[in-house]
């Protein structure tokens, strides 16, 4: 086996794998990785012992690499443009709307409307009350809200023999069904409702308490801040999913199996049951202080992208604290912040205002979870939408291959 700083000669005019590493600034193991994907074309060497590549190739890829931000050495993923969501200065905007101000003054059904572009006259199949129920009473030990919306995924895809087209008309079609999948997939606490809204249909799946009308905007303003969070990981995984030109319901899997974790959507069940302990103890300090001194994090505080305060935190304590359940909820965020922001200013996120919301409306624990996924698949379905319009199979990684040289015979 010829040792990598002794390549073979090359053919006339070509480079060796040692000498397209210096001119890439990589390592030999990426010039490799590079070849697998495609992205050089390499031939053996005279006498069959290494691989020998075209310089004009290597140029191109070498001016591409420094005018894209997005290659650097194991990692192949393009910079991926997007015209759905801006998080800029401290605010969060749907294709240029800025996303609290939907969440006070529009229906989720019209920020669907918008996140699909599908115009202000979009049919909802959800609201239809002649859609069918496929939800197949799959009851398992132990079972959680969001696990019932995981299973109605693959059961809407099985249900669906045209999910291959991925027209955008088509694409909008499936993800609004498999929104009505999803309430099909909760049980009724409450009676049903008569408004064909999602947030009124999705309210008495998730508690008794009788809706009100400020009880249902705080719901339907959660709904809308929460439709997406530009590349969040489980939009990256979505979008990998439909780079691989996979249907709608796959792609929401994809999303769902990137969610599914205590980083991202269980951070709210987390949060819940800190501000469950707080409400019960009747202070934050000592269960703030058992945290601390068992390592943990405090959650529902602080996001790296908002310094200054997550403002879908701010609209949705605002609206919460200003109905007749969300004062002792809200007052107990605030003390959480107060004793756990002593030394270093942390704001409530997101997940913190949603489990205030769950508790305050007595919902249960994975209530909040199970909003944030109907909230995003939104999301997920505007980046499909998006994805499918670029090149296929764009989302490759580049691996770093790191293990042991194969063996040759």
């Amino acid at each position: 086996m010829a040792a990598e700083g002794r390549d073979p000669s090359p053919s006339a005019g070509r480079l060796t794998t040692r000498q397209v590493a210096d001119r890439l600034g990589v390592k030999t193991e990426t010039v490799y990785a590079y070849a697998s994907r495609g992205l050089l074309t390499s031939e053996r060497a005279a006498g069959g012992k290494g691989s020998t590549f075209d310089p004009v190739e290597v140029e191109r890829l070498r001016r591409a690499d420094r005018g894209d931000a997005g290659r650097r050495e194991g990692r192949g993923f393009p910079q991926i443009s997007t015209a759905i969501t801006l998080i800029r200065d401290g605010g969060l905007y749907y294709r240029g709307r800025d996303a609290t101000a939907l969440a006070v003054g529009s229906t989720f059904e019209e920020v669907i409307a918008l996140m699909w572009q599908r115009g202000d006259g979009f049919s909802v199949p959800f609201a239809d009350s002649e859609a069918p129920v496929r939800w197949p009473g799959v009851e398992l030990p132990g079972m959680r809200l969001p696990d019932r919306l995981r299973i109605a995924v693959p059961i809407a895809a099985a249900a669906d023999p045209l999910r291959f087209d991925l027209g955008p008309a088509s694409v909008a079609a499936m993800g609004a069904r498999l929104l009505g999948d999803f309430l099909a997939a909760l049980p009724l606490l409450g009676d049903d409702a008569d408004d064909p809204g999602l947030a009124a249909r999705l309210w008495p799946r998730l508690t008794a308490i009788p809706p009100t009308p400020d009880l249902l905007r705080c719901l339907e303003a959660t709904l809308i801040l929460l439709a997406d969070h530009d590349l969040a990981v489980s939009s990256v995984a979505a979008r990998v999913a439909a780079s691989a030109r996979a249907h709608p319901y796959a792609v929401v899997s994809a999303g769902l199996g990137a969610l599914d974790g205590p980083l991202h959507g269980g951070a709210s069940s987390l949060a819940y049951r800190l501000l469950i302990e707080t409400l019960s103890a009747g202070s934050a300090a000592m269960v703030i202080a058992d945290h601390l001194r068992s390592g943990q994090r405090v959650p529902g505080l602080g996001h790296a992208l908002y310094p200054r305060g997550d403002p879908r935190a701010r609209a949705l304590l605002r609206l919460l604290g200003a109905t007749e359940h969300g004062g002792p909820s809200v007052a107990a965020i605030d003390e959480i912040v107060t004793v756990a922001s002593r030394d270093a200013s942390l704001l409530p996120n997101i997940d913190g205002a949603l489990a205030a919301l769950a508790v305050s409306m007595g919902m249960g624990r994975y209530a909040g979870e199970a909003i944030f996924i109907i909230a995003r698949t939104v999301g997920w379905i505007a980046h499909a939408l998006e994805e499918y319009q670029e090149k296929p199979l764009r989302m490759r990684a580049l691996g770093v291959y790191t293990g042991p040289d194969p063996e040759h015979r």
